[in-house]
């Protein structure tokens, strides 16, 4: 990360993931299920539903949706996600490409 200062002020670029700008572990699964879990919850503002129509949507219990939306979405998995998504009327296509360095970088893209 780079620092400037401007007007006496010191400021940081970020690296474009918090996670890692944080120090936290397993930064890549991070920001991939958090674009996921943003997703959702434009979803369920979208189609209008309670957290009780989304849950039964998604095939998970109320107050696990109430702790998604509130960024706890530590116990669920990126597949559970995705399966939340597809369930709320989204289409997921996973892409595959051979990396330019030696190990590879998951990336989400939404449409």
């Amino acid at each position: 990360m780079a620092k400037r200062t401007i007007d006496g002020i010191e400021i940081e670029t970020g690296s474009g993931n918090v996670f890692a700008d944080l120090g936290l572990p397993d930064t890549e699964k991070l920001k991939i299920k958090s674009g996921l879990v943003i997703e959702i919850a434009r979803a369920v503002r979208r189609l209008g539903l309670t957290q009780e129509e989304a849950g039964r949507r998604m095939g998970i219990a109320q107050p696990k949706v109430s702790s998604m939306l509130r960024g706890d979405f530590a116990n669920l998995s990126e597949r559970k996600l995705m399966e939340c998504l597809t369930r709320l009327g989204y289409d997921i296509e996973i892409k595959v490409t051979l990396a330019a360095e030696p190990v590879g970088h998951l990336t989400l893209a939404l449409a």
